[in-house]
């Protein structure tokens, strides 16, 4: 099946087409126009014309509109399912997994909106001012622009589409060129349900020059771009006067402390570091040990990761397939290979079949080396020892990314110490800093990007405030 551009409620076919193929088996498993400025530009022209439209929709029909898509999803689960693991190498499972995250999100978003209003301002609270009947209430912004990313090519849309149009926007979409037919058919949903408010969704396909025709434009007054920092670097540089919400990149950090539940954090850390081939902004990337356990800890960690299994996308009981291309196989082997020449020391032999890197686990590593510096996006973890939670401290938070971090430990005073003193959006106490809760607020700072995810808070970046007295 190819994908098409969404003008609205129209369905276009370019003459240009580009192919997408299994990061597993290299077979062509969907299609997709080749976008361009000019498209962009049609999409934006529809959306602002929409907006007008979407402003004035009820909330009840908006809400009836996404619990519908959700509605849909949850029929077409494993056919969305399967796309995803065919475009992008997701293990099955957990393809099925983002997908039922995805209705999830989609739903949240309908309940949010029900909930969120304004309130009444006291003006005569000072001297300076007099008795009014005044207050504030939430208004969509117009148009949203959505791009967003790869490694979840379904649920990070959702995050996107669910709270931009709940709030009564329109959106233009430009989703990442590995999974275009995942995103087709997921928009399909929206504009052919029932109730949907017309030409309020459209999609386009496309690298930079679509991309920047969408950020420079004067159309929308939100930008909501998910992926690296170098691409998120120059959306706000060149953006212009409106909302950037940017989630970018991630070095994830954990402290295991003596205390800890030695076995659990091994398990927990193998999963953080692996699940989506280490793909994950979130992805554990950084393990600092206390040197009283680092050996025990050590033997543990690779213990557990070798029970994970690696393999066939396609198989329910694959932990860990593909990387998405050859260009990240090959970036991470040589992370790998530079570690082991600054005197790292690979505790499973680095293992590379086709594109499936296979989990390795470094000891011996210092901060000083690129492989714990620097976002790897890979299958790699890295074990630092150090003397004290003080130490570690120093080390977390000395990064230029700051999106989750976590500390398993069973001292009360250290994970108080480490709510206040670690810096970074999200902190987990024994757990992996992988964890994330669609509901909660998510988005880091520094490098890590501006602004927040999650429903309740992605509705919040994509409304205004107006300020209504009545005197």
């Amino acid at each position: 099946m190819d994908a098409k551009i969404f003008f609205g409620s129209i369905q276009a076919v370019k003459e240009e087409w580009s192919e997408r193929r299994s990061p597993y088996s290299g077979d062509v498993v969907s299609r997709a126009p080749i976008c361009d400025a000019d498209d962009a530009k049609k999409a934006l022209k529809i959306a602002q014309d929409a907006a007008k439209f979407a402003k004035r929709s009820t909330l009840a029909q908006r809400c009836a509109w996404l619990l519908d898509v959700a509605a849909k999803l949850r029929e077409n689960k494993e056919d969305i399912a399967k796309t995803i693991t065919d475009e992008v190498g997701k293990p099955i499972t957990y393809a099925r997994v983002e997908v039922e995250r995805c209705i999830e999100t989609i739903t949240l978003s309908a309940e949010t909106m029900r909930t969120i209003g304004g309130e009444t301002i006291n003006t005569d609270a000072f001297v300076s001012g007099k008795k009014t009947m005044a207050f504030f209430r939430r208004e969509p912004v117009g148009v949203v622009v959505a791009i967003t990313p790869f490694n979840f090519p379904l649920n990070l849309v959702a995050h996107k589409l669910g709270p931009a149009l709940v709030a009564g926007n329109a959106v233009v979409l430009k989703p990442t060129p590995e999974a275009p037919l995942t995103s087709y058919k997921f928009a399909k949903l929206f504009i052919e349900s029932e109730f949907a408010i017309p030409d309020a969704l459209s999609v386009v396909y496309g690298d930079a020059e679509v991309g920047s025709a969408l950020v420079t434009s004067d159309i929308p007054r939100v930008i909501s771009f998910t992926g690296s920092v170098p691409v998120g670097n120059i959306i706000a540089k060149s953006a212009g006067i409106k909302k950037v919400g940017l989630e970018l990149g991630g070095n994830a950090a954990t402290f295991v402390e003596k205390s800890a539940d030695l076995a659990l954090a091994a398990t927990k850390c193998a999963l953080g570091a692996f699940v989506n081939s280490g793909q994950v902004c979130i992805s554990l990337q950084r393990i600092y040990v206390e040197a009283d356990i680092y050996d025990e800890f050590a033997e543990l960690m690779a213990t557990a990761t070798k029970k994970l299994k690696v393999g066939n996308p396609y198989d329910d009981a694959t932990f860990m397939g593909p990387l998405i291309d050859d260009e990240a196989c090959g970036r991470a082997l040589r992370w790998v290979e530079s570690a082991i020449e600054e005197g790292a020391i690979p505790l499973l032999v680095p293992h590379v079949e086709g594109r499936i890197f296979h989990p390795c686990v470094m000891a011996n590593v210092r901060d000083d080396m690129a492989i714990v510096c620097e976002e790897v996006f890979a299958p790699i973890v890295s074990l630092v020892k150090v003397e004290s939670f003080d130490d570690a401290l120093g080390r977390m938070n000395d990064s230029p990314f700051g999106l989750q971090f976590s500390v398993f430990t069973n001292d009360l005073s250290l994970m108080n110490r480490a709510v206040d003193e670690l810096e970074a959006g999200g902190i987990v106490i024994n757990d992996m800093p992988t964890l994330r809760f669609d509901i909660q607020p998510y988005g880091g700072v520094k490098l890590s990007g501006v602004g927040r995810e999650g429903p309740r808070f992605a509705i919040e970046e994509m409304t205004e405030i107006k300020s209504i007295v009545i005197c």
